[in-house]
């Protein structure tokens, strides 16, 4: 059933470029693919003695620290034009809540909109089911769209992953919505079936080689993992209940993601690129599970070595500050955090919603709200350095 939003439909349709822009293993094994190029990631660290995991709610602490909030609560002004409206801002140090606060008519029940951030969601889904031998990391993606013989069918997860997938995909021209394949795909002739949409794009370059930022890639993906639960039955003909079971028993209810909710199209498919809905605390504990590797109150829930091969750079053509479904800090590719830490990793979406992990500071900063524009996300990024250098 398709949730009502507090989302203006003009500003879905024409303002989606953080929603697109900002936004080799067996299971259980190490990541070794790239392994010469890959940096020196900055160890995860463990939970805290004494702290106890918050799947039945968070141990908050000082949540009124006044170094914290003599920065944090700027957002928070309505004249503030930059920012635009902030509704929610979370930092977790150390597995407890230092820092809370809501904009007016939002608190920390307000189930707020993913938009891209939901990438980083099925990049912990396609965890969860390497984990549980139902897929590999390099097997082929073999959308049944793609008839026998079509070199699409080829596309790895990992490929799809890294956005280097190489089809013909364009999402930067966010404001016409008749040329862009994101908005077509989510609010035009698109919506119904998205995955049908995304497989009718030809391919542009070979797989692997090329890097390009696809909404529809992530609900390709979406699609394979649901069918590699194995066979639909007739009670289920599109998988969508299955699907939607397991990704509420597998991940979010396992990690106490419990005020989260996800939309699927009229032809079962996840809305994986955008439609998740979530508390800002709710959004803290996936972060929370990606800053401890995966483990969860001693149980893994990621396959080892998972969270190192998402905060991986791609190496190819073009290539962003990007992992496999999320976003990365390294000074030398433009970051959104100038003056965080370059261990730092995203979850983004579009309008300025954010979830950042950083290791070296034990540390998750969730933003959620209404920015304006692309012109926003450099004060967003400003203003963020400035929050986890209070919270340090």
């Amino acid at each position: 059933m398709r949730l009502s939003l507090k989302v203006n439909v003009f500003t879905r349709v024409l303002g989606l470029s953080a929603l697109f822009l900002g936004a080799l293993v067996t299971a259980g094994g190490v990541y070794a693919a790239q392994e010469h190029k890959k940096p020196n990631l900055v160890q995860l660290p463990a939970q805290a003695a004494g702290v106890a995991f918050p799947t039945n709610g968070w141990q908050v602490e000082n949540v009124n620290n006044a170094k914290i909030a003599a920065v944090a609560n700027s957002a928070f002004d309505n004249n503030n034009k930059e920012l635009g409206e902030t509704r929610a801002l979370l930092v977790i140090k150390g597995g407890k809540i230092i820092y809370e606060n809501y904009g007016k008519g939002y608190d920390k029940d307000s189930k707020l909109i993913s938009w891209s951030m939901g990438k980083s969601i099925l990049s912990a889904l396609v965890g969860v089911e390497i984990a549980q031998n139902k897929l590999q990391l390099d097997a082929a993606i073999n959308d049944p769209h793609y008839k026998d013989g079509d070199i699409r069918r080829k596309i790895t997860y990992k490929q799809a992953l890294n956005m280097t997938d190489g089809l013909d995909w364009r999402e930067e021209n966010y404001s016409d919505p008749i040329n862009n394949d994101a908005a077509i795909m989510l609010f035009g002739a698109g919506k119904e079936d998205v995955v049908k949409y995304v497989t009718s794009r030809k391919q542009k370059h070979d797989a692997g080689t090329y890097w390009n930022y696809s909404s529809g890639t992530s609900n390709m993906i979406a699609a394979g993992a649901s069918r590699a639960l194995g066979p639909r039955d007739i009670k289920d003909p599109t998988g969508r209940a299955r699907f939607r079971d397991f990704l509420f028993t597998e991940l979010l209810q396992k990690i106490g993601m419990k005020d989260t909710a996800a939309e699927f199209d009229a032809a079962g498919n996840l809305y994986a690129s955008s439609f998740f809905y979530a508390t800002a605390r709710d959004y803290a504990k996936f972060g929370l599970l990606f800053l401890r590797d995966g483990v969860w109150d001693g149980k893994r829930i990621l396959p080892q070595g998972y969270v190192d091969f998402v905060r991986t750079p791609v190496e190819a053509q073009n290539a962003a500050n990007y992992g496999a479904h999320w976003w990365l800090n390294l000074k030398d590719r433009k970051p959104l955090l100038k003056n965080s830490p370059e261990d730092a990793f995203m979850a983004r979406g579009h309008q300025g919603q954010l979830i950042v992990v950083i290791p070296s500071k034990d540390m998750v900063v969730v933003r959620l709200g209404l920015s304006p524009d692309e012109n926003s996300w450099q004060a967003i990024g400003d203003y963020m350095d400035k929050v986890i250098a209070a919270a340090d």
